[in-house]
């Protein structure tokens, strides 16, 4: 329990922004957006080469400051932002007013593909780390298709442990086929070994009839599978302090990992729909098991998964992914106009 007896609160927000402030210059849809910023923030928004970029910054910044001042009750323009601990690389954080000393809660934000997530914890004594990936923004089929999966995963030899390049390389999820069958591991054999794309497969149903199907759906769910464990590297590593060039980094690992089931995209509403949440990974460093950490992750619309790492977290919620979408106009800009 957090000091004074009371038990911590964990925020979760989403802003999807990407509706949001149409037109390629941000300095004109969203002038008044970004007058509510610092000018420290405003110029790190407009210097964006890409409009989706400029975006997520602006609405970073807007979270920010809506949660330290829903949470303290501190006015709009006096909110102040720092680092803890070292003041180049350290924990982004907001200041009490000497300018110096961090504010007594906890936050971190990660922007992907439009998609702005933010968590906080009104106590100081949680650390929390969040992260958000989007399966299928970068061409990476490009790489996959000329070295193998197994190739593209030893791209990153320097984050990931030789385990868990192992699990990624050659382990794979429940999947389906176009038809909607699910193949689970059990039923491909020795085909779970495969790393090329537009191979032709075989999975052995449980009543013995073998299944014809392309490879590319099985490096698929590998892809998705090496997302889920870069999501929760990164959400660590966030929930740190640290930079991915963390030396501890291929260390940290993640065990009895899952991808969360997609969700759907959005048809006739505003907000897409969310898919399986996923909580039960165990997070290793150095060889120990970390009991005091808890990670877990959620899929959103068909290709973003949202990870959140807490620590310690035996007073928080059971569910860490629980996020609330906010719309820009009723729960930030109202909001703003009035601290």
């Amino acid at each position: 329990m957090a000091k004074g007896g009371k038990e911590p609160k964990l925020t979760c927000w989403l802003l999807d922004t990407r509706s949001l402030w149409p037109g390629d210059k941000i300095s004109q849809s969203a002038s008044e957006a970004l007058q509510l910023i610092s000018p420290q923030e405003r110029e790190n928004v407009v210097r964006k080469y890409h409009i989706a970029d400029a975006k997520m910054s602006l609405a970073s910044a807007l979270l920010k400051r809506l949660y330290i001042h829903k949470t303290l009750n501190v006015p709009w323009k006096e909110i102040r932002f720092g680092r803890k601990r070292d003041p180049k690389h350290g924990k982004p954080c907001a200041l009490l007013a000497d300018g110096k000393t961090p504010v007594p809660i906890e936050f971190n934000v990660s922007h992907q593909a439009g998609l702005v997530a933010l968590v906080g914890c009104d106590s100081a004594d949680v650390e929390v780390g969040v992260d958000i990936v989007c399966v299928n923004e970068r061409n990476d089929y490009r790489l996959i298709d000329s070295e193998g999966f197994d190739g593209w995963v030893d791209v990153y030899a320097e984050i990931f442990s030789q385990e868990e390049s192992w699990d990624m390389k050659y382990n794979v999820d429940t999947f389906q086929l176009l038809d909607g069958t699910e193949v689970t591991p059990e039923m491909l054999g020795r085909y779970d070994r495969c790393c090329a794309r537009n191979q032709e497969l075989v999975a052995t149903l449980p009543n013995g009839e073998r299944r014809k199907f392309s490879s590319d759906l099985l490096i698929d769910a590998k892809l998705r599978r090496f997302y889920t464990f870069w999501c929760y590297k990164e959400a660590y590593i966030k929930l740190d302090g640290e930079a991915l060039l963390a030396k501890w980094i291929k260390e940290l690992e993640f065990k009895g990992t899952r991808a969360p089931k997609a969700g759907t995209v959005a048809r006739c509403s505003t907000h897409g729909v969310w898919g399986e949440r996923v909580g039960d990974t165990e997070v290793w460093l150095k060889g120990k098991l970390l009991r005091d950490t808890r990670m877990e992750i959620q899929a959103f619309e068909e290709d973003y998964m949202i990870s959140v790492a807490v620590k310690p977290s035996q007073d928080l919620p059971e569910v860490l992914t629980k996020f609330v979408g906010l719309h820009l106009e009723e729960d930030v800009m109202e909001v703003a106009r009035k601290a």
